[in-house]
């Protein structure tokens, strides 16, 4: 049986952005789309007003904001299967426990209610700290929503956390026929020279070559051909892919799980993307 992708609808513009990239990713996977919208008007039952038959109006629109979720769906694509559910708790704690049997689970980057100035809602961040299968947020404009670019982006970071994500990258390049630009970033220490030509800079720069280079060899040669870009950029990794970003489809990065370990397990790269990245991004959970 083929895992869904899970999308979570709540009725805002960034869910349904969220719906229409769910919708492409379900068809080039050949995949079941499964909308889920959390909802606790159970436990408001009999304090807000109702809506005939005496059913509770959270209810109603609860009910609404999946059914038209699919509708859309289903308009965008008559071939993914489209399936939907109203669950009753809080939107974080629905979509982790969606993810236990989930390809993937996607989320807008604002809900409703969230503050315009906020660069990522609550939800979104914390299904991507902590999830345990791959989560995408879906945000930047809409030409790199809608895959204009032709190119993934995979930040390659230190083995521990890179070959599940380098692995996703891949994967989504060959179903999308588009080029992997696979960029690893490095920095000198403090104090160094900041002459590019001298040779503790190539030292760097051959240290960051030879990390990028372990972490698609051991991927390579488990995928279908893909045409790979490689980059080693000197700068700070967020900055650096942040850029990648605003020529991308999609951007991939690993986040590690360490055993064990409550909370936000995220890394400074992947919040900071997740906040100000021009693409959507995949979070690629990986265990310690």
């Amino acid at each position: 049986m083929e895992l869904p992708l899970v999308v979570g609808v709540d009725g805002s513009d960034s869910s349904l952005h969220a719906v229409d990239w769910a919708v492409d990713e379900a068809a080039r996977h050949g995949l079941p789309l499964r909308l889920v919208h959390a909802s606790l008007w159970e436990r408001y039952e009999g304090r807000r007003p109702t809506i005939g038959a005496d059913r509770p109006a959270e209810e109603v629109m609860a009910e609404h904001i999946v059914a038209s979720g699919a509708e859309r769906a289903r308009l965008r694509s008559a071939e993914v299967k489209v399936s939907g559910e109203v669950l009753p708790d809080d939107a974080v704690s629905v979509l982790l426990r969606e993810g236990h049997e989930a390809f993937a689970v996607v989320t807008g980057s604002r809900g409703r209610g969230e503050l315009a100035g906020l660069m990522l809602g609550s939800v979104g961040l914390g299904v991507a700290a902590r999830a345990v299968c791959p989560v995408v947020v879906v945000r930047g404009p809409e030409q790199n929503r809608r895959g204009a670019a032709g190119r993934v982006v995979v930040g390659v970071g230190d083995s521990t956390e890179g070959s599940g994500a380098v692995r996703f990258a891949f994967r989504e390049a060959e179903v999308r026929g588009c080029a992997l630009h696979a960029v690893r970033a490095w920095r000198r220490p403090v104090g160094e020279s900041a002459d590019p030509s001298d040779d503790a800079a190539r030292q760097h720069r051959d240290r960051a070559d030879g990390v990028l280079s372990g972490a698609l060899r051991k991927v390579v040669a488990d995928q279908q051909p893909v045409h790979v870009i490689r980059d080693v950029i000197e700068g700070p990794a967020h900055k650096v892919l942040v850029n990648a970003s605003a020529n991308a489809d999609l951007l991939v990065v690993g986040a590690l799980r360490r055993h064990g370990h409550f909370g936000l397990q995220l890394g400074r790269v992947a919040h900071a993307l997740l906040h100000h990245s021009e693409c959507p991004v995949a979070v690629i959970p990986q265990r310690a």
